[in-house]
């Protein structure tokens, strides 16, 4: 198995640890339960250094993003972040990602663990027009603070002013005495916090600057585990789960991310047009259980009358609502929240309601 610049860490420390991605990764640690909390209580810090990463560089750098990416990078300022994704020639999703504008003329693609390799092949396959493209992969490493604590916890270790930092906003400089540290505000768990991308070799100079800096505030670390509850908490897709080549982003709901434009045409483009014009077959919804239970991928979703009208994607016992809640794909009719539905678990219909994320306000 692969390993981050931390694994070694991570067992010191006595985390639960599981193949992910082609990585020995951390599981948990003290508990799920007790780690999502300490999220959304405090400060957690997760290493997520087995992300992608791509730079796209020169003057066909635009050119190719607008090609392959849904969204339109041209609306991207300098020193902010834009979610998008990679479409098929379906219409299905390859991946979704982030993208920097952190240059001019220079971008950097955060995507997928599990997809890198897809991805990297499938940027290549596109690039006709002839952007710069680098695999940085190997060389950056990445760790996510989250939680109400974690500006209080970083502001620390820096000069650059985090409150400053709009959401979807990123700055570069000197963090923990390290140089060229990215300090970017997105984050996947709701609770607020910044992703940090720096080079492998100062990765335990800076973890171990960040637990002295967030000692006061019970800073602990997280697991895979707590991301996935924590995410799922506010509604975020996980692709392999809620996303795949077979889920179009009009279905899961990422028309926002998907802008149609004459001089804007991306690879799938046209199929997702007409689908826009005739409508989806089935919409990604949430949904809250009534009755108790815990609702699990592959589970099927019926209606009053026992006929299937979809499948869950995602789902778990939210640590904070103390209630089974889940994600999935719904047919049109009973997408709309408020909408009864029930999940069929060990042949047993449990009901649940549809309805808006997230889950945790």
């Amino acid at each position: 198995m692969k390993r981050t610049p931390f694994t070694d860490l991570h067992i010191a420390l006595g985390a639960k640890m599981h193949q992910f991605a082609g990585y020995n990764m951390p599981i948990e640690y003290t508990g799920i339960i007790d780690e999502h909390m300490t999220v959304v209580n405090a400060v957690g810090v997760f290493d997520v250094s087995h992300m992608g990463e791509f730079w796209v560089k020169g003057p066909k750098a635009v050119e190719f993003l607008q090609r392959v990416t849904s969204n339109d990078v041209t609306t991207l300022p300098l020193g902010r972040a834009q979610y998008t994704c990679f479409v098929n020639e379906e219409g299905g999703i390859v991946d979704d990602l982030l993208v920097y504008h952190y240059e001019p003329e220079k971008y950097l693609l955060v995507v997928n663990a599990a997809n890198i390799e897809k991805d990297w092949a499938w940027c290549r396959k596109w690039n006709s027009m002839g952007a710069e493209l680098e695999d940085g992969s190997p060389h950056m490493a990445q760790l996510a603070v989250q939680g109400p604590k974690a500006m209080a916890t970083l502001q620390k270790l820096t000069g650059h002013n985090l409150s400053a930092i709009p959401y979807y906003a990123f700055e570069t400089g000197t963090f923990a005495g390290v140089e060229n540290v990215i300090i970017s505000n997105t984050g996947y768990t709701g609770a607020g916090g910044f992703e940090l991308y720096f080079y492998p070799e100062y990765g335990r100079e800076i973890w171990d600057a960040i637990f002295e800096a967030g000692a006061e505030y019970g800073i602990k670390p997280v697991g895979l585990g707590a991301r996935d509850t924590l995410r799922l908490e506010m509604g975020y897709c996980l692709y392999g789960n809620d996303l795949d080549g077979t889920t179009t982003p009009l279905e899961a709901g990422l028309g926002w991310i998907t802008k149609f434009a004459e001089n804007k045409p991306f690879v799938g483009s046209e199929i997702l047009e007409k689908m826009k014009a005739e409508g989806v077959s089935r919409k990604l919804c949430c949904f809250e259980l009534v009755e108790k239970g815990i609702p699990r991928h592959g589970y099927e979703v019926v209606n009053a009358e026992d006929e299937v009208i979809g499948n869950v994607t995602s789902g778990t016992m939210s640590p904070v609502l103390k209630r089974g809640v889940g994600m999935g794909y719904l047919k049109p009719e009973y997408a709309k929240p408020g909408t009864e539905v029930y999940i069929k678990i060990r042949n047993r219909n449990l009901k649940a309601n549809v309805v808006k994320p997230p889950f945790r306000k």
